[in-house]
């Protein structure tokens, strides 16, 4: 069943017309709008042309889309759509915040034994997981850059301009670490790296993001996962899903630019952000002890970390 949406879903994508004239990703992109649906009408929210460089306060036209629902203490889930340029047109954006001062959070790193792959799907959540989630990203088959699991490094710090390291601490608290990793922080638990930062602390939109021909594609869109944190302490997690033909095409990896998703999380209340693996990997499950079915948004492939919220 899976791999015949996964057979859908591609085809959609051949048969998706494309701009006439693509951008190169070191080229000055064109204006691009993200609207959301809004008391029955598609309300804009967010222009590239007039993007802030700073979010200092969610964005109450985003926000007011959103209607939270509780899962457990701590934990609440809530979706809007959005629309955005072709050739995605429509996305279902997907929220979880969650309070890490009422939730045990861990790391799982899976690889297969024998060949040492990525084994690691929402299938092998485990079964008192309030949230489970690809975390970090990956190059061929391991963990890309710095991953700590129970206190333990498994992995030593990536390089690159746009890392950013998420980290817990035994006094339990969450850290963020944007750019180079000079020194391992006292106390750490947990820690992984991913990237492109998103946001660099109170809010700031990195300048690579604003300015064609830094380094990062401007106009590609994808399939997104991001984790952030408001300033209120609770941590944000982002998922899209392409959102024009139904849950038979939601696995098509189109979604918002790399700029949108920094705008989506500064207008959820981030101040903190960094991307997750998003396309074909991004996978999410929310669940609460007093709901009987968990919510699964999966991915069609394995990844070899993720992100677990458990009740303390």
């Amino acid at each position: 069943m899976r791999k015949a949406r996964l057979v859908l879903a591609l085809a959609i994508v051949l048969c998706v017309p494309r701009p006439e004239a693509p951008e190169a990703a070191n080229s000055k992109p064109r204006s691009a709008t993200v609207s959301v649906w809004r008391a029955g009408a598609w309300r804009p929210w967010w222009r590239s042309d007039r993007a802030p460089t700073r979010w200092l306060a969610p964005d109450p036209e985003l926000t007011g889309a959103l209607s939270w629902k509780r899962l457990d203490e701590g934990l609440e889930w809530a979706s809007l759509r959005l629309a955005c340029g072709a050739p995605a047109w429509r996305a279902r954006l997907i929220v979880a915040r969650l309070d890490p001062s009422r939730l045990e959070l861990s790391l799982v790193m899976d690889l297969s034994e024998n060949n040492l792959r990525p084994g690691w799907s929402i299938d092998r959540a485990p079964e008192d997981a309030l949230l489970a989630v690809n975390a970090g990203q990956f190059l061929s088959t391991m963990p890309w850059g710095w991953v700590v699991i129970d206190g333990v490094q498994r992995l030593g710090p990536g390089a690159a301009p746009l890392a950013s390291a998420f980290f817990l601490d035994d006094s339990g608290r969450v850290g963020w670490i944007h750019g180079e990793l000079r020194r391992r922080p006292p106390g750490v638990v947990n820690a992984f790296h991913s990237y492109p930062t998103l946001l660099t602390g109170d809010g700031i939109v990195p300048a690579a993001l604003r300015t064609p021909g830094s380094g990062v594609n401007l106009t590609h869109r994808d399939a997104r996962l991001a984790l952030g944190e408001d300033r209120e302490g609770w941590l944000l997690v982002a998922l899209t899903r392409f959102d024009v033909a139904g849950d038979a095409a939601s696995a098509v990896p189109l979604g918002p630019t790399t700029p949108e998703m920094a705008a989506i999380m500064g207008a959820l209340g981030a101040r903190d952000a960094v991307m997750l693996d998003g396309g074909i990997s991004a996978q999410l499950l929310l669940h609460g002890r007093d709901h009987a079915a968990p919510l699964k948004w999966r991915g069609f492939r394995k990844v070899p970390l993720a992100l677990i919220a458990r009740p303390r």
